[in-house]
């Protein structure tokens, strides 16, 4: 592992743990996302998630989502970290902004999820 962050060493192992525990492959290719060095883990803006994404839609960004852009449609957005603009225009939009670790724990068992980044 490289990180020295605790917390994200602890998140990755839940994740891998669930992966193997459900045999679900999401949670693994998440773990191996979170897994790289801090510079190569994905930072992604608001713009983007709404350019490629639709209605309803559960995504999940391995790494950071930033406030540039809107978002014009409700969404569940799921991150490491997200800056505080982001969170703002996001809970301003009525969507969602929710820790990777509470997705994993909710029932969705990797459906319907999309990784963006």
């Amino acid at each position: 592992m490289t990180t020295t962050n605790v917390n994200l060493q602890k998140l990755i192992q839940k994740l891998k743990t669930e992966s193997i525990k459900n045999n679900q492959s999401i949670w693994k290719r998440i773990a191996s996302d979170l897994e790289k060095p801090s510079r190569k883990r994905r930072v992604v803006n608001l713009s983007r998630i709404n350019r490629f994404t639709q209605e309803g839609e559960i995504i999940v960004v391995p790494g950071k989502v930033l406030g540039s852009g809107d978002l014009n449609h409700k969404l569940t957005i799921a991150a490491w970290r997200f800056s505080d603009t982001a969170k703002d225009k996001i809970s301003k939009n009525k969507s969602k902004a929710i820790s990777i670790f509470q997705l994993m724990k909710s029932d969705i068992k990797g459906k319907k999820v999309r990784i963006i980044g």
